[in-house]
């Protein structure tokens, strides 16, 4: 399953915000805190999360390609998948993949996608 979302903002604006780790509380939902050392995941990142229920979690960057997708494990299980697509030099499309077992999280997916459209414009001064 996925959700995805129109954004007014460069794909590489949305692409930096995706993939550092400091500003994931900022967008998602379920994150409170990250314990991930050098800030911007790459293939192969390992770190944990601490989720809005209080508990730590391990998570592991499965696949990376940059600019395009990143898609990660966490507590060793199958997550989500980030997938950005530049419409044109100033627009993009974000989506977000989950697994169709998970399909109430599409919730907190889409909420996730205003989050980063309002993190985007921030960048922008719009």
């Amino acid at each position: 399953m996925h959700v995805a979302k129109k954004i007014d903002a460069p794909a590489d604006i949305v692409w930096r915000i995706l993939i550092d780790s400091a500003r994931w509380p900022q967008w998602g939902p379920s994150v409170v805190q990250v314990d991930y050392y050098p800030r911007w995941i790459e293939a192969g990142a390992i770190g944990r999360i601490k989720t809005v229920l209080g508990f730590w979690l391990p998570f592991e960057v499965t696949v990376f390609e940059p600019r395009e997708y990143w898609h990660w494990n966490v507590a060793g299980v199958p997550a989500t998948g980030h997938r950005i697509k530049a419409l044109s030099e100033s627009q993009s499309q974000l989506s977000f993949e989950f697994p169709s077992l998970a399909f109430p999280y599409g919730v907190v997916c889409k909420k996730a996608l205003e989050n980063i459209d309002l993190l985007a414009k921030k960048e922008l001064n719009l």
